[in-house]
């Protein structure tokens, strides 16, 4: 037994100097360490060391002892699921895995190291979930899922379409914050915007409104079904619904005078004129209504003067050219 104790010792003084920073090369990375010394909540730090803790009985549950006479260990020593061997591994290898909040993770394992071999050693087999037992029960910072407070009451029932406040810690008030499309006290009525797209008496699903509906939302799909339309959509005779204005056409002179307007669903854009152009009607050098400075107009193009004005004596040239060829 002393060599075990001794194992036991070993380890504990290894956490203990990387706690203190007495071992060095750890953590160069100032984003890694800033990760490593984060503090988290009472019951996601207990979270976190509890699953450290299975990962290291994951790790080491090969279910013997490793070298020497297995089967004489076994019959002296207690069974190795339960033996302090087996609680020196998983310690030795606790919150390694562990990238936010590691520090803290040491502290806790530190400051509740009894607990956990309590539960390691007599509990484990009568009450199987640690987390339950130590997290619950013994730290009393977490809750059971749906519980919360100080007291771990019910929380409120949100039908599947939201989350408890404080949901399984000892925070919150245990209402629902709903999920987008559902609002009300239990997340059982849509939103503002959003319609009931089906309800079987057990789900419900709200869909978003048509992007054409405005503020008082819709009765259900399509632009039909606005109560009313948004900036930029006319509501037609029915059953049309809302229509997008072109407002290229509404309205005068939606652009600058050296842009070309582009009616998009509910708005519209306005794009500069190509360089050719004094004024245009669309993108391109014929869509121009009169040319640039520089620019004159061929075969219904504004073209550069200069590149494109062939004297009478070139093209003789170039013809001749040709002819001899």
């Amino acid at each position: 037994m002393y060599g075990v104790q001794m194992l036991h010792l070993l380890s504990m003084l290894l956490l203990l100097a990387i706690n203190c920073g007495a071992v060095k090369g750890f953590d160069k990375n100032p984003l890694e360490q800033k990760e490593k010394s984060s503090k988290l909540p009472p019951c996601k730090s207990c979270t976190v060391l509890v699953e450290s803790f299975k990962l290291g009985l994951e790790k080491t549950s090969r279910g013997k002892h490793a070298g020497g006479d297995a089967a004489w260990e076994e019959e002296k020593l207690r069974s190795y699921k339960t033996s302090e061997i087996r609680l020196v591994e998983v310690q030795e290898q606790l919150c390694s895995d562990v990238r936010r909040g590691q520090d803290q993770c040491h502290t806790m394992a530190n400051d509740h190291e009894p607990l956990l071999e309590e539960w390691f050693l007599h509990k484990q087999t009568d009450m199987p979930d640690l987390h339950a037992w130590f997290c619950i029960e013994q730290l009393k910072v977490c809750c059971p899922d749906d519980h919360y407070g100080s007291e771990c009451k019910q929380c409120t029932d949100c039908n599947g379409n939201g989350k408890c406040k404080g949901s399984g810690t000892r925070k919150g008030n245990g209402k629902c914050a709903c999920d987008a499309g559902f609002t009300g006290d239990n997340c059982n009525t849509c939103a503002a915007n959003y319609y009931e797209a089906y309800n079987d008496g057990k789900k419900m699903l709200c869909s978003t409104c048509h992007r054409s509906c405005g503020d008082t939302g819709c009765t259900g799909a399509g632009p039909k079904a606005c109560r009313n339309c948004k900036e930029g959509w006319l509501m037609g005779t029915d059953p049309v619904g809302c229509q997008d204005i072109n407002e290229c056409l509404v309205q005068k002179r939606p652009c600058h005078p050296n842009q070309f307007c582009v009616n998009d669903e509910g708005t519209y854009s306005c794009l500069e004129c190509d360089r050719s152009c004094d004024g245009c009607d669309g993108d391109g050098p014929d869509m121009c209504k009169k040319c640039s400075t520089g620019y004159t107009l061929k075969e219904g193009k504004c073209l550069d003067a200069n590149i494109n004005d062939v004297s009478e004596d070139d093209a003789n040239i170039t013809n001749n050219a040709k002819t001899e060829l």
